[in-house]
């Protein structure tokens, strides 16, 4: 009974601001005839089910959205909830950054509101557009309800924490890749989550939290010294320059959280503390190398690479592609060119010692054959709509018109609300939606050589 009561209050303050601003606007009402459009209230007013109300013909409506769909609400002027049993609508969606809307029905539920159950989990943290119709509601004297309202897609608990995992990339403690070591650890540290590496770590966060509060590995610069002679010796060569260590005067030893790193130069110290992420992966990550080899791997056998002679009916062809992909030979010049199809298209080498390049990378010497050429590069992108899954820019513009469809879903790039931007063995696709973005990343390759085969030169990554 309270509870009703504080409603009705909340309701009744919220109508009295709206009843001032129509008064100051009197004669300016541009609602159409027999129809009551909602006005927006002087400040948000949180509903019952923690949506955003706004007055239309004399009710209030609540507007909840949710990952599950739209729900509306409606009340009478004293807070009361009405019935909608017999009422029903349409809402029409529009999510930020694209102008195709989506329509979905508004059905009673059963629970006392109207719903279009849909699926938004893809475009959470993304603003949407919605206009509402509602009909057959009796407390509006048989007018068409009509409503505007703009609201975010919440992010759910794991998408929050993916996104901050993203963010953080390292483990604070070990210095390892965040994932590297099974899924990210939680640690509460003053109120803020910092993650961790694995369960072995969590103690040192708790033990020293203000040394951790940051979420990054603590970095430390010095000169190697005698002691890490063994280390240098296994490592090589410096991962920013690629150059031998040792080559440029005593290596600098650069710590990242407990992980040695070492470099040719202090010129390279600034390069890891940017981004120690990647170097530690490039010092101890061997795991993501095998991955992209069996990921080229298996990206032939899906495309079906079979290796034949030329023949005098490839005459054209040959004529046509001119030189070598792999050589840049003259075709021809070391005897019959070899006929590669990769799917259904075909590549000819100057000599059988060009095949295995063409198995290990299909897609780049698909896109060198039929691309037209270099891509051109775009930006990596920063902002994540998810992790791994970036908003396109206007440098992506010409690349996503060349590209067109998603090569997932073979559906035009806006038709998801997208496009966005992942990335692919250091080049960018472009897909449709962000649930697409699992696959390619599983095979980047695989998804490099559809594109080459409908002709799309992916652009590289800078």
């Amino acid at each position: 009974m309270k509870c009703n009561t504080l409603f009705a209050a909340l309701f009744m303050v919220a109508l009295a601001s709206t009843a001032v601003a129509q008064h100051n606007h009197a004669g300016h009402n541009h609602s159409m005839p027999g129809q009551a459009m909602a006005s927006e209230l002087a400040r948000p007013v949180a509903g019952p089910h923690g949506g955003s109300l706004k007055q239309a013909g004399g009710v209030q409506l609540e507007t909840v959205v949710s990952q599950g769909g739209i729900q509306m609400f409606v009340y009478d002027r004293n807070g009361r909830a009405v019935s909608v049993n017999q009422g029903r609508g349409a809402a029409s969606l529009r999510v930020e950054g694209n102008a195709k809307r989506y329509r979905y029905d508004l059905l009673p539920d059963g629970k006392g509101g109207l719903t279009a159950p849909v699926n938004l989990s893809q475009i959470a943290g993304r603003q949407i557009e919605i206009d509402v119709q509602l009909v057959g509601i009796e407390a509006s004297s048989g007018q068409p309800l009509s409503l505007k309202e703009v609201a975010t897609v919440p992010a759910s608990e794991m998408q929050l924490a993916a996104a901050a995992i993203a963010r953080q990339k390292i483990c604070p403690v070990s210095g390892k890749p965040l994932g590297s070591m099974g899924d990210p650890v939680a640690v509460d540290v003053n109120g803020q989550r910092v993650f961790v590496c694995c369960g072995g770590c969590v103690n040192a966060v708790k033990s020293d939290p203000a040394k951790y509060a940051a979420g990054r590995p603590q970095i430390t610069v010095a000169t190697s010294t005698a002691a890490d002679a063994q280390a240098i010796a296994q490592q090589k060569v410096c991962p920013v320059m690629d150059e031998p260590l040792g080559g440029m005067g005593t290596p600098i030893k650069v710590s990242v959280g407990d992980k040695p790193i070492y470099l040719c130069c202090k010129g390279c110290i600034k390069k890891v503390q940017a981004e120690p992420a990647k170097y530690l992966a490039m010092v101890y990550g061997d795991q993501k190398g095998t991955e992209e080899v069996g990921s080229a791997v298996a990206a032939a056998s899906a495309l079906n690479i079979s290796v034949t002679s030329s023949t005098q009916a490839d005459a054209a062809l040959i004529a046509r592609q001119e030189v070598c992909p792999v050589m840049d030979e003259p075709l021809g010049s070391m005897g019959n060119p070899i006929k590669v199809m990769v799917g259904d298209k075909p590549i000819f080498l100057c000599c059988k010692g060009c095949i295995k390049k063409i198995k290990a990378d299909p897609a780049k010497y698909l896109a060198m054959v039929y691309g037209g050429g270099s891509a051109g590069a775009v930006p990596a992108g920063t902002d994540q709509v998810r992790a791994g899954i970036f908003k396109v820019s206007a440098e992506d513009a010409p690349f996503i018109a060349a590209q067109k469809k998603c090569p997932v879903m073979d559906e035009p790039l806006d038709a998801m609300g997208g496009p966005y931007k992942v990335h692919a063995a250091g080049k960018a696709i472009y897909i449709c939606c962000p649930g697409c973005a699992k696959k390619i990343a599983a095979e980047p390759q695989k998804w490099l050589a559809v594109l080459a085969q409908q002709g799309v030169n992916a652009p590289t990554l800078r």
